[in-house]
């Protein structure tokens, strides 16, 4: 039995766009996604897991979403923002809204994409810099903010307890030599 969707009335489009234009000013990044194929169970699952984090997740209609982009990020915006065309997207889209942490929504996107093949990250923008989809894999990839704050926690410890051992070796070695001057 064929599955009819019925068409988006005026101000069903109106609304969706007013709420897209919402989204895409008070972000932090926006992740496009192609999620053709993927399993409804799956995308179910990541929406649980970018939602617990904080970053919304929509699937949308490329026309609604360009409309919107168009009127968030005019033509002159910097790094060709302004001209990016979602619909030049292969496939069904939906898009990650990250309000607080530029790089986790692409972090958990690309993690999920690794065990699922049917998500595929088209691309993005992250602070106002529109991103091909290899950059946001690189930046994926790179370790967590909090990971490199205890790494250099680490490092500066460590350079603490070297300097402590070669000030005790200096001092013990003093007092063996007065030790021996005074035998």
């Amino acid at each position: 039995m064929p599955h009819f969707i019925m068409p988006l009335s005026r101000s069903q489009k109106k609304e969706i766009i007013e709420d897209l234009e919402s989204r895409l000013s008070r972000q932090k990044a926006v992740i496009f996604t192609n999620i053709q194929g993927l399993k409804v169970k799956d995308l179910t699952k990541l929406r649980k897991l970018l939602k617990e984090k904080g970053i919304d997740y929509k699937m949308v209609k490329k026309t609604l979403l360009k409309t919107a982009f168009k009127k968030t990020f005019p033509a002159a915006a910097p790094d060709n923002i302004g001209s990016f065309d979602p619909r030049n997207i292969e496939g069904e889209i939906a898009v990650a809204f990250g309000y607080k942490d530029e790089i986790l929504p692409a972090k958990i996107l690309y993690k999920f994409s690794r065990e699922n093949e049917n998500l595929k990250i088209a691309g993005g923008i992250i602070a106002q810099r529109f991103f091909a989809k290899e950059e946001l894999i690189s930046l994926a990839k790179l370790p967590s903010r909090e990971e490199l704050l205890a790494k250099l926690a680490g490092t500066i410890a460590s350079s603490f307890v070297g300097f402590i051992n070669v000030l005790q070796g200096n001092a013990k070695k003093l007092v063996y030599i007065l030790s021996n001057i005074k035998s």
